[in-house]
């Protein structure tokens, strides 16, 4: 039998490294799932953050807030009585955060209780991030929620 020298080591080293790095590509793909960008317009809504970074500042100081609730309908987001068809404009994204074609986004007006539901009809189980966006006589708002719908 011939000798271990650090010739040996070195060899045997370089092939444990590789092997660790071939195991972690195919044994371990699972980091490369669920990598959609979530917009399309990554850098152009990067550019107008401040906005958003504002909007969300201001919605954090108002006393009464949008409240969200989940039921067999639906999730239902009430409103406060101050915001109105007549003064304000909402709309809503709902991210999904693994598959960007289950997304919903739309522009909505408030029923008489000053309140919409997204329909269950098109919710599938899952978590999801509400952006509620609202403009109320010129200002904007916007409030961040984590949904999770069973």
């Amino acid at each position: 039998m011939k000798n271990f020298t650090w010739g040996h080591g070195i060899v045997l080293a370089l092939a444990s490294f590789i092997i660790f790095i071939l195991s972690m590509l195919f044994l371990f793909p699972n980091g490369q799932k669920n990598s959609e960008m979530v917009t399309e317009h990554y850098y152009e809504e990067e550019l107008q953050y401040q906005s958003v970074i504002d909007a969300k500042n201001r919605a954090d100081k108002l006393e009464e807030k949008p409240a969200y609730s989940q039921s067999a309908k639906g999730i239902t987001i009430t409103f406060p009585s101050e915001i109105n068809n007549s003064n304000s404009t909402v709309s809503f994204v709902l991210n999904r955060s693994d598959d960007q074609n289950l997304d919903i986004k739309k522009t909505v007006q408030l029923e008489s209780d000053n309140s919409f539901t997204i329909p269950a009809s098109v919710l599938i189980k899952g978590n999801y991030t509400l952006r509620l966006s609202w403009t109320k006589d010129k200002t904007d708002y916007r409030l961040d929620y984590d949904v999770i719908w069973k």
